[in-house]
This record gives structure tokens, C-alpha cells and sequence, in this order.
């Protein structure tokens, strides 16, 4: 069990760093895009109409419901990996099929991201995007 975990974290690993590939920065969007909970933080300063509360809300929860169904996706895929690893010898164009999938479900779960971060940055107005600009800042 403890080999399987290790091998997991070494999978995570690679996929998350991209095997090597040069770390990317913190924000790769520059400043340019606001997280919900800054959004939320900062919505009695902002003076967040209930229109752009409830549509914030809802684009959150809409994210989050498919995030979960993609989060399931990502871990049947390792699921498969490991399977797959266990066996002797190892079918390696059938790990590499599973890496595919997980990576397929990890990436679309960063579109879905970025697409809601647009999404909330867009009903904004330009004084409340100036306002989280300068908090952001400080």
C-alpha cells in the first residue's frame, strides 16, 4: 500500500509540474482575474449588487458541480494506473492511455476554472475590478 501511495505522488507530481517542464509563476494571469472568495471578501467595499451576488453564486456552484464530476473522473483514472502498475509486466500503452485521461480530466477541470474566473471578472464594473486591483496591491 505505501509502494502505491508512493507511486501516486510520483504521478501527481509529474502531472502537476509537467514532467520537468519550467515551474509556472504563481499567477500566471498576472493580477488580471479575482478568486470568488477575494470577490466575496470584498463585496461590502465593492458594493456588489444582489444581480452580481447571485450570478457570482451561481457561476461558483455551477463550477464546483462539474469540477466534482471531473474530480471522480481523475481519480477512477489513477485507480487504473495503479491497477495497472500491480500487474507484471506493466501494459504500458494502457498506463499511458490512463495518464491520458486523467490529464484530460485535470485540464478540463482548468478550463472550467478560468472560464468562471471570466465570467465574474465580467460582471464587474470597472471601479470594482480598480478596487480589487489596488487591494490586490497592497
Amino acid at each position: 500500500m505505501k509502494k502505491e501511495l508512493l507511486v501516486l505522488l510520483a504521478l501527481v507530481c509529474l502531472a502537476a509540474s509537467g514532467a520537468g517542464a519550467a515551474e509556472p509563476k504563481a499567477d500566471v494571469f498576472k493580477g488580471k482575474l479575482f478568486a470568488p472568495n477575494v470577490i466575496l471578501q470584498n463585496q461590502g467595499e465593492l458594493g456588489l449588487s444582489k444581480q452580481q451576488f447571485t450570478e457570482i453564486r451561481g457561476a461558483v456552484v455551477e463550477v464546483q458541480g462539474n469540477v466534482a464530476e471531473h474530480e471522480w473522473d481523475i481519480a477512477e483514472a489513477y485507480q487504473n494506473i495503479m491497477a495497472e502498475l500491480d500487474k507484471s509486466p506493466i501494459d504500458e500503452a494502457q498506463v499511458l492511455e490512463y495518464v491520458d485521461a486523467a490529464l484530460r480530466a485535470e485540464n478540463e477541470v482548468k478550463k472550467l476554472q478560468v472560464a468562471m474566473l471570466v465570467q465574474l471578472k465580467n460582471l464587474l464594473t470597472d471601479e470594482q475590478i480598480a478596487y480589487l486591483e489596488s487591494v490586490r496591491d497592497e
